[in-house]
């Protein structure tokens, strides 16, 4: 749909990578944080329209992601999607994620905890790893109209940056989370980290 890094460049770009480079991944550095900071305060005014087009994008490009989310699985008619409440609330609650990511740039204790904390939370809706890559490619394409001019090579690499290493961040709380359900599962006497203490 005319962004060049939907579809399959979208794998390519942040698509799924192996363990080494998922620990490899850097945050922002400093000159691209500045970048981020400066073009989220044209994306903001249009933060709701972005959610849309973003999602109504994903399950464009990447129809299986809609199997994720119980409400719009079996929505066929994207312009439906378009004036969905319920597609509006959840684009509004990724951005609202994305703009706690931009303001916690400064911070990165923060933003990691924040991006852990949401990756074991997706444990929980079911929504696997192999899917949070793609948010950022489709978000890429979403905000370019917006960002008009402003919008350069090195402003993509910015937000590319930052999209690959909250996605890293959010893989890691999610295997986390997996990790645990999987202890808590085991009997006590299963369990490797447990001693049976008793005589």
């Amino acid at each position: 749909m005319g962004c060049a890094i939907s579809g399959l460049a979208a794998k390519a770009e942040f698509g799924e990578r192996t363990t080494e480079d998922a620990a490899a991944a850097a945050h922002p550095r400093e000159d691209q944080i500045q970048m981020i900071k400066e073009s989220w305060k044209v994306i903001r005014d249009d933060i709701a329209k972005v959610g849309i087009i973003m999602f109504v994008r994903l399950f464009e490009t990447h129809p299986e992601c809609k199997n994720v989310f119980f409400l719009f699985r079996d929505v066929e008619d994207l312009e439906r999607l378009r004036s969905s409440r319920e597609l509006r609330a959840h684009g509004l609650r990724v951005m609202s994620f994305i703009e706690k990511s931009v303001a916690r740039l400064d911070q990165l204790e923060r933003l990691e905890a924040l991006a852990l904390e949401l990756g074991k939370g997706h444990y929980h809706y079911n929504a696997p790893p192999k899917y949070y890559s793609y948010v950022g490619a489709e978000f890429i394409c979403a905000v370019q109209p917006i960002l008009k001019e402003r919008w350069t090579p090195e402003l993509e690499e910015a937000w590319k940056t930052l999209f690959q290493y909250v996605t890293t961040l959010m893989k890691r709380g999610y295997l986390e989370e997996s990790n645990r359900q999987r202890q808590l599962a085991l009997s006590p006497k299963e369990r490797p980290d447990k001693r049976n203490t008793a005589l």
